[in-house]
Protein backbone atom coordinates (compact mmCIF):
# COMPACT_ATOMS: atom_id res chain seq x y z
CA UNK A 1 0.00 0.00 0.00
CA UNK A 2 1.40 3.30 -1.33
CA UNK A 3 0.97 6.51 1.20
CA UNK A 4 1.03 8.94 -2.08
CA UNK A 5 1.01 12.86 -1.27
CA UNK A 6 -0.79 14.69 -3.48
CA UNK A 7 2.07 16.59 -4.70
CA UNK A 8 3.97 13.53 -6.10
CA UNK A 9 1.57 12.46 -8.81
CA UNK A 10 0.87 16.34 -9.54
CA UNK A 11 4.11 17.74 -9.30
CA UNK A 12 3.82 20.31 -12.24
CA UNK A 13 0.57 22.04 -10.51
CA UNK A 14 2.61 21.80 -7.23
CA UNK A 15 3.38 25.95 -6.16
CA UNK A 16 6.84 26.33 -4.82
CA UNK A 17 8.20 29.43 -4.13
CA UNK A 18 10.78 30.53 -6.86
CA UNK A 19 14.25 30.57 -5.21
CA UNK A 20 16.60 32.34 -7.10
CA UNK A 21 19.56 30.58 -5.76
CA UNK A 22 17.92 27.26 -6.37
CA UNK A 23 19.12 27.53 -10.22
CA UNK A 24 16.59 26.35 -12.66
CA UNK A 25 17.19 23.75 -14.99
CA UNK A 26 17.10 24.88 -18.39
CA UNK A 27 13.97 25.41 -20.39
CA UNK A 28 14.53 22.42 -22.68
CA UNK A 29 14.25 20.00 -19.81
CA UNK A 30 11.23 17.83 -19.39
CA UNK A 31 9.46 17.00 -15.66
CA UNK A 32 8.32 13.52 -15.98
CA UNK A 33 6.26 11.16 -13.42
CA UNK A 34 8.41 7.69 -14.54
CA UNK A 35 6.60 4.44 -12.75
CA UNK A 36 9.96 2.23 -11.82
CA UNK A 37 9.85 -0.52 -9.75
CA UNK A 38 6.76 -0.55 -7.52
CA UNK A 39 7.03 3.79 -7.12
CA UNK A 40 6.97 6.79 -9.35
CA UNK A 41 9.95 8.84 -9.40
CA UNK A 42 9.93 12.85 -10.59
CA UNK A 43 12.89 12.99 -13.15
CA UNK A 44 13.86 15.92 -15.27
CA UNK A 45 15.19 15.26 -18.26
CA UNK A 46 17.07 17.08 -21.16
CA UNK A 47 19.95 17.88 -23.35
CA UNK A 48 21.40 15.52 -26.33
CA UNK A 49 24.32 13.13 -26.41
CA UNK A 50 25.86 10.42 -24.05
CA UNK A 51 23.28 9.83 -20.59
CA UNK A 52 24.61 11.16 -16.93
CA UNK A 53 22.13 10.53 -14.45
CA UNK A 54 22.76 12.86 -11.31
CA UNK A 55 21.45 11.30 -8.20
CA UNK A 56 20.82 13.71 -4.73
CA UNK A 57 21.08 13.21 -1.17
CA UNK A 58 19.09 14.01 2.31
CA UNK A 59 17.88 18.04 3.21
CA UNK A 60 18.39 18.78 -1.21
CA UNK A 61 16.66 17.24 -3.85
CA UNK A 62 17.37 16.81 -7.49
CA UNK A 63 17.00 20.56 -7.73
CA UNK A 64 20.70 20.51 -6.50
CA UNK A 65 22.01 19.96 -9.80
CA UNK A 66 20.20 22.91 -11.76
CA UNK A 67 23.20 24.44 -12.83
CA UNK A 68 25.55 21.14 -13.37
CA UNK A 69 22.73 19.93 -15.60
CA UNK A 70 22.39 23.15 -17.63
CA UNK A 71 26.25 22.49 -18.24
CA UNK A 72 26.34 19.19 -19.03
CA UNK A 73 23.49 19.37 -20.90
CA UNK A 74 25.73 20.75 -23.50
CA UNK A 75 26.87 17.46 -24.44
CA UNK A 76 24.97 14.81 -22.62
CA UNK A 77 21.12 13.59 -22.18
CA UNK A 78 21.05 14.41 -18.56
CA UNK A 79 18.78 12.80 -15.99
CA UNK A 80 17.72 14.19 -12.71
CA UNK A 81 15.36 12.11 -10.45
CA UNK A 82 14.16 13.21 -7.08
CA UNK A 83 14.83 9.71 -4.87
CA UNK A 84 12.04 7.06 -3.63
CA UNK A 85 10.36 9.28 -0.89
CA UNK A 86 12.11 12.70 -1.83
CA UNK A 87 10.90 15.78 -3.25
CA UNK A 88 8.57 15.00 -5.98
CA UNK A 89 8.72 11.86 -6.29
CA UNK A 90 6.23 9.63 -4.12
CA UNK A 91 6.41 8.15 -0.98
CA UNK A 92 5.92 4.68 -0.50
CA UNK A 93 5.65 2.84 2.87
CA UNK A 94 8.97 0.54 2.33
CA UNK A 95 11.42 -0.12 -0.15
CA UNK A 96 14.29 2.60 1.26
CA UNK A 97 17.67 0.02 0.80
CA UNK A 98 19.88 1.57 -1.69
CA UNK A 99 19.89 -1.58 -3.00
CA UNK A 100 16.35 -1.22 -3.69
CA UNK A 101 16.50 2.30 -4.80
CA UNK A 102 19.51 1.38 -7.10
CA UNK A 103 16.37 -0.49 -8.65
CA UNK A 104 14.70 2.25 -8.99
CA UNK A 105 17.18 3.94 -10.86
CA UNK A 106 17.78 1.17 -13.04
CA UNK A 107 13.98 1.22 -13.94
CA UNK A 108 14.11 5.08 -15.03
CA UNK A 109 17.08 4.42 -17.27
CA UNK A 110 14.67 1.37 -18.86
CA UNK A 111 11.91 3.79 -19.16
CA UNK A 112 14.19 6.11 -21.16
CA UNK A 113 15.77 3.73 -23.19
CA UNK A 114 18.72 4.53 -21.85
CA UNK A 115 21.26 1.20 -21.42
CA UNK A 116 24.63 3.16 -20.22
CA UNK A 117 25.52 6.13 -18.03
CA UNK A 118 27.79 7.80 -16.63
CA UNK A 119 26.70 8.54 -12.68
CA UNK A 120 27.45 11.72 -10.64
CA UNK A 121 26.09 11.57 -6.74
CA UNK A 122 26.04 13.24 -3.98
CA UNK A 123 25.03 12.44 -0.38
CA UNK A 124 22.75 9.64 0.29
CA UNK A 125 22.80 9.49 -3.49
CA UNK A 126 26.47 7.75 -3.28
CA UNK A 127 24.74 5.25 -1.52
CA UNK A 128 22.71 4.63 -4.40
CA UNK A 129 25.14 5.11 -6.83
CA UNK A 130 27.05 2.58 -4.71
CA UNK A 131 24.41 -0.39 -4.91
CA UNK A 132 23.26 0.54 -8.57
CA UNK A 133 26.87 0.51 -9.80
CA UNK A 134 27.49 -3.23 -7.65
CA UNK A 135 24.09 -4.70 -9.30
CA UNK A 136 24.50 -3.29 -13.06
CA UNK A 137 28.38 -2.50 -13.60
CA UNK A 138 28.23 -2.88 -17.80
CA UNK A 139 25.46 0.12 -17.40
CA UNK A 140 27.98 2.93 -15.35
CA UNK A 141 30.43 3.76 -17.39
CA UNK A 142 32.09 6.62 -15.21
CA UNK A 143 31.40 7.54 -11.42
CA UNK A 144 31.36 11.07 -9.94
CA UNK A 145 31.08 10.26 -6.02
CA UNK A 146 30.55 13.40 -3.85
CA UNK A 147 31.53 13.65 0.00
CA UNK A 148 29.84 10.96 1.66
CA UNK A 149 30.52 7.45 3.01
CA UNK A 150 29.23 4.21 2.09
CA UNK A 151 27.68 2.08 5.02
CA UNK A 152 29.77 -1.05 5.75
CA UNK A 153 32.87 0.54 3.83
CA UNK A 154 36.19 1.13 4.87
CA UNK A 155 36.14 3.26 8.43
CA UNK A 156 32.14 3.11 8.56
CA UNK A 157 31.91 1.91 12.20
CA UNK A 158 34.50 4.75 13.17
CA UNK A 159 32.60 7.44 10.80
CA UNK A 160 29.13 7.12 12.40
CA UNK A 161 30.04 7.59 15.78
CA UNK A 162 30.82 11.12 14.44
CA UNK A 163 28.92 13.68 16.79
CA UNK A 164 27.91 15.28 13.18
CA UNK A 165 26.41 12.40 12.46
CA UNK A 166 24.13 11.80 15.21
CA UNK A 167 21.11 12.10 12.91
CA UNK A 168 21.74 8.77 11.68
CA UNK A 169 20.00 7.13 14.43
CA UNK A 170 17.40 9.89 14.92
CA UNK A 171 13.75 9.07 13.99
CA UNK A 172 11.17 7.07 14.76
CA UNK A 173 7.12 8.27 15.27
CA UNK A 174 8.46 11.43 18.25
CA UNK A 175 11.58 12.36 16.69
CA UNK A 176 8.25 13.41 13.64
CA UNK A 177 6.13 15.05 15.77
CA UNK A 178 8.95 17.08 17.15
CA UNK A 179 9.99 17.70 13.52
CA UNK A 180 6.49 18.51 12.04
CA UNK A 181 6.00 22.18 11.71
CA UNK A 182 9.47 22.65 12.33
CA UNK A 183 11.12 21.21 8.96
CA UNK A 184 13.24 24.48 8.41
CA UNK A 185 14.54 24.57 11.48
CA UNK A 186 15.61 20.81 11.48
CA UNK A 187 17.36 21.59 8.19
CA UNK A 188 19.38 24.64 9.37
CA UNK A 189 20.86 22.51 11.81
CA UNK A 190 22.24 20.37 8.65
CA UNK A 191 22.96 23.64 6.45
CA UNK A 192 24.82 25.68 9.37
CA UNK A 193 27.17 22.57 10.98
CA UNK A 194 28.22 20.76 7.56
CA UNK A 195 29.17 23.88 5.74
CA UNK A 196 32.08 26.11 5.62
CA UNK A 197 30.28 28.88 5.39
CA UNK A 198 26.31 28.76 6.27
CA UNK A 199 25.55 32.15 4.52
CA UNK A 200 26.46 30.48 1.33
CA UNK A 201 22.87 28.51 1.71
CA UNK A 202 20.60 31.69 1.46
CA UNK A 203 17.00 31.93 2.62
CA UNK A 204 15.73 31.02 -0.85
CA UNK A 205 17.79 27.98 -0.86
CA UNK A 206 16.64 26.95 2.65
CA UNK A 207 13.03 27.80 2.28
CA UNK A 208 12.87 26.06 -0.76
CA UNK A 209 14.23 23.01 0.75
CA UNK A 210 11.81 23.09 3.92
CA UNK A 211 8.52 23.37 1.85
CA UNK A 212 9.71 20.29 0.04
CA UNK A 213 10.43 18.47 3.53
CA UNK A 214 7.18 20.01 4.62
CA UNK A 215 5.08 17.96 2.50
CA UNK A 216 2.76 14.84 3.46
CA UNK A 217 5.49 12.09 4.75
CA UNK A 218 8.73 13.67 3.25
CA UNK A 219 10.12 13.58 6.27
CA UNK A 220 9.08 10.36 7.62
CA UNK A 221 10.35 9.10 3.73
CA UNK A 222 13.83 10.70 5.02
CA UNK A 223 14.35 9.46 8.26
CA UNK A 224 14.11 5.81 6.36
CA UNK A 225 16.58 6.46 3.89
CA UNK A 226 18.72 6.56 7.68
CA UNK A 227 16.88 3.80 9.20
CA UNK A 228 18.27 1.33 6.21
CA UNK A 229 21.60 2.01 6.42
CA UNK A 230 22.05 -1.28 8.88
CA UNK A 231 21.32 -3.30 5.94
CA UNK A 232 22.47 -1.19 3.36
CA UNK A 233 26.24 -1.81 5.37
CA UNK A 234 25.35 -5.88 4.69
CA UNK A 235 24.23 -5.57 1.07
CA UNK A 236 27.65 -3.10 0.39
CA UNK A 237 29.58 -6.03 2.14
CA UNK A 238 28.05 -8.39 0.30
CA UNK A 239 28.18 -6.53 -3.24
CA UNK A 240 32.39 -6.23 -2.77
CA UNK A 241 32.25 -10.17 -1.84
CA UNK A 242 30.47 -11.38 -4.69
CA UNK A 243 31.66 -8.56 -7.55
CA UNK A 244 34.93 -7.50 -6.20
CA UNK A 245 36.18 -3.90 -6.92
CA UNK A 246 34.14 -1.84 -9.22
CA UNK A 247 36.33 -1.26 -12.48
CA UNK A 248 34.78 2.03 -14.31
CA UNK A 249 36.52 5.30 -13.63
CA UNK A 250 35.80 6.84 -10.19
CA UNK A 251 36.16 10.88 -9.97
CA UNK A 252 36.27 10.72 -5.70
CA UNK A 253 35.26 14.11 -4.50
CA UNK A 254 35.76 15.35 -1.06
CA UNK A 255 34.90 18.78 0.18
CA UNK A 256 37.97 20.85 1.42
CA UNK A 257 36.30 21.56 4.38
CA UNK A 258 34.35 18.37 4.73
CA UNK A 259 35.36 14.83 3.74
CA UNK A 260 38.40 16.19 2.10
CA UNK A 261 41.21 13.28 1.22
CA UNK A 262 39.46 10.83 2.94
CA UNK A 263 36.37 10.41 -0.05
CA UNK A 264 38.89 9.18 -2.14
CA UNK A 265 40.41 6.42 0.56
CA UNK A 266 36.76 5.09 0.81
CA UNK A 267 36.33 4.78 -2.60
CA UNK A 268 39.77 2.71 -2.64
CA UNK A 269 37.98 -0.08 -0.93
CA UNK A 270 35.11 -0.66 -3.63
CA UNK A 271 36.90 1.03 -6.92
CA UNK A 272 39.95 0.01 -8.27
CA UNK A 273 40.24 3.01 -10.62
CA UNK A 274 39.84 6.16 -8.32
CA UNK A 275 41.27 9.58 -8.53
CA UNK A 276 40.91 11.93 -6.08
CA UNK A 277 39.57 15.74 -6.37
CA UNK A 278 38.91 18.42 -3.87
CA UNK A 279 36.04 21.06 -4.03
CA UNK A 280 38.13 24.41 -2.12
CA UNK A 281 36.58 26.75 0.01
CA UNK A 282 33.16 24.20 0.18
CA UNK A 283 31.92 22.56 3.46
CA UNK A 284 29.69 19.41 2.78
CA UNK A 285 26.84 21.70 0.47
CA UNK A 286 29.05 21.28 -3.00
CA UNK A 287 26.54 22.44 -5.37
CA UNK A 288 25.51 25.81 -2.73
CA UNK A 289 28.81 26.67 -1.30
CA UNK A 290 30.98 26.37 -4.70
CA UNK A 291 29.28 25.29 -6.99
CA UNK A 292 31.86 26.37 -9.76
CA UNK A 293 34.29 24.33 -9.02
CA UNK A 294 32.06 21.42 -8.51
CA UNK A 295 30.60 22.05 -11.65
CA UNK A 296 34.33 22.25 -13.62
CA UNK A 297 35.40 19.02 -11.58
CA UNK A 298 32.09 16.79 -12.76
CA UNK A 299 32.45 17.81 -16.00
CA UNK A 300 35.75 17.49 -16.83
CA UNK A 301 36.27 14.41 -15.71
CA UNK A 302 33.37 12.61 -17.83
CA UNK A 303 34.99 14.66 -20.80
CA UNK A 304 38.34 12.65 -20.49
Amino acid sequence: MHKIATAAFSAMLVSLPAAASVVPFPENFQARQIETNGTTLYVRVGGAGPAVVMLHGFADTGDMWGQAAAELAKNHTVVVPDLRGMGLSAHPDTGYTKKNQAVDIAGVMDALQIEKADLVTHDIGNMVGYALAAQYPERITKWVVIDAPLPGIGDWEKIKQSPLLWHFNFRGPDMERLVAGRERIYLDRFYNELSADPTKIDEATREHYAKLYAQPNAMHDAFEQFKAFDQDAIDNQAFLAAGGKLTMPVLAVGAEKSAGSTQADVLRFVASNVTPAIVPDSGHWIMEENPTATVKLVSDFLAQ
